[in-house]
């Protein structure tokens, strides 16, 4: 009998922060373990970038991949007061 794929439920939640606090905000998203997905937005809503996060990877090795990324918004923060996370979550 073939596998049937569990279907993920998802919710969304949305954080405003200042934008210094970017770097170490995705950070911890990321430590979580349950986001599937971070999409940072300006304050007015245009979209900067969308991370897709895989469940089920170590979070050391996941840091360690998006390192350039991180360092991206790092430089993006410096030229931004405020911006909005959109953390996509895993239900359980």
């Amino acid at each position: 009998m073939p596998d049937k794929k569990k279907e993920e439920k998802t919710f969304i939640e949305e954080i405003e922060i200042n934008a210094g606090e970017l770097v170490e905000q995705v950070k911890k998203l990321i430590a979580e373990g349950n986001v599937r997905r971070l999409i940072i937005k300006k304050a007015n809503d245009d979209l900067l970038l969308e991370i897709p996060l895989n469940t089920g990877v170590a979070v050391g090795s996941v840091l360690t991949i998006f390192a350039p990324v991180l360092a991206a918004l790092g430089a993006m923060a410096a030229l931004l007061a405020k911006v909005k996370i959109q953390i996509v979550r895993i239900q359980d």
